[in-house]
């Protein structure tokens, strides 16, 4: 597993890169970014090359950290800490990786403060998380912090003729526009039916916002609740439904859009919407955005989201 073979966000990869030849390399690093976007692709990369080795296997000084829980706790920190402190089993050195890095709570943070400053000698932390905000400035403060970003159109592109050799040419767009720049929405794409169907269900709610009563488009709040857990998915199929939409009014040029195998229901959207009230769903997706990553409960949220969509 080589840096190289990782496509998109260059500056970190350059930095790693860099400081590994160096010997300067950080014992603590966080790597922020959405679900998918690579975390632990990099994290696996830096491991390899801390450990002189080839390829990403399960080495015995490879500790990666997992949990379904719903927080990391103050025990679980102990264990970590334990991990830790053992001496490397095949040379010397050892790495440890932290999934949802956020999840670990206040306490446990507090916990681990002492030894992320001051590991043993050969020792590599890696913090990976979706939001960075709910890491303590304390731990913010003692290590190196990689921010990844959302790969672009030819980043996508590429990434998927790399990895999926036999993806046909109309699917290229549709899935790129669905991934919104994260690769690891596509590998999700192939082997869960949940993001076909979320393509499916935002398509026909946009269809069926015209010429129904609002009791009939409320219905779709509880089809909408079976995938509160892929909201940002939702939403994302939404919006590339719309900016499709906006394109066509504006060109009437089919080589344009995105989701070119939903070509008829785009055009049936374009017909039944003026390009203010296509904004105005744009805005209402934005809104939801903010109250979805402000917790705001699911079924209200998604709710409130129709009921603006039938009013538009």
């Amino acid at each position: 597993m080589e840096f190289s073979n990782i496509i998109g966000n260059e500056e970190v990869k350059k930095q790693f890169v860099k400081n590994l030849e160096a010997k300067t390399f950080a014992h603590a690093h966080i790597i922020a970014g959405e679900d998918g976007s690579g975390k632990s692709l990099m994290a696996k990369s830096a491991a390899i090359k801390i450990l002189s080795k080839s390829i990403y296997q399960n080495y015995a000084d490879i500790i990666e950290f997992k949990t379904s829980k719903a927080s990391i706790g103050v025990d679980d920190i102990r264990v970590l800490i334990e991990e830790t402190n053992k001496k490397p089993f095949e040379g010397d050195k050892k790495v440890i990786i932290i999934y949802n890095a956020e999840k670990i709570t206040v306490q446990g943070q507090n916990a681990f403060l002492k030894t992320i400053e001051e590991p043993p000698k050969g020792v590599f932390i890696f913090l990976l998380c979706e939001n960075l905000e709910k890491i303590l400035d304390t731990i913010k403060s003692r290590c190196q912090i990689h921010r990844l970003r959302r790969l672009s159109y030819e980043e996508m592109k590429l990434f998927l003729s790399k990895n999926y050799k036999n993806i046909k040419a109309e699917e290229m767009k549709p899935l790129i526009a669905f991934s919104d720049g994260i690769p690891g929405r596509v590998e999700k794409y192939f082997t869960d039916d949940a993001f076909r169907n979320i393509r499916n269900i935002t398509m026909e709610i946009l269809i069926s916002i015209t010429g129904k009563e609002v009791y009939e488009l409320l219905k779709y709040e509880e089809q909408l609740m079976k995938y509160k857990n892929y909201w940002q998915d939702v939403l994302s199929s939404f919006i590339s439904y719309v900016r499709d939409a906006l394109i066509y009014k504006e060109t009437g040029d089919e080589q344009y859009i995105i989701n070119i195998d939903k070509i008829d229901e785009i055009k049936i959207i374009t017909d039944s919407f003026s390009y203010n009230k296509l904004n105005k769903i744009i805005d209402t997706i934005s809104y939801v955005k903010d109250n979805m990553q402000s917790n705001v409960n699911p079924s209200v949220t998604f709710d409130m989201m129709l009921l603006k969509f039938q009013e538009v």
